[in-house]
């Protein structure tokens, strides 16, 4: 019987390019494959729930005008703000 509390497995499979990028990035980042797609399923976790609590705050508060939208984009940097919420 395993000791401690054992990480759940995932058997997944991927587009030949993506898995390529994939091995390529976790060496680069000296990490493991598990250890990397791990970091980016937190980081894409976090962007949903981020995604969400903007959502909800529309909700209550109206829609963020082009002003606020694009004081935001300056905020987070260039690259980082092109993702279209789903």
């Amino acid at each position: 019987m395993p000791r401690g509390n054992p990480s759940p497995k995932l058997a997944i499979t991927v587009d030949p390019e993506v898995y390529s990028q994939v091995i390529a990035a976790a060496e680069a980042d000296g990490m493991s494959v598990s250890a990397w797609m791990t970091a980016a399923a937190r980081r894409e976790l976090r962007l949903r729930d981020g995604l969400a609590a903007v959502a909800e705050w529309e909700a209550e508060h109206g829609a963020l005008t082009e002003e606020e939208l694009s004081a935001a984009r300056r905020r987070v940097g260039p690259g980082r703000s092109e993702r279209q919420s789903a």
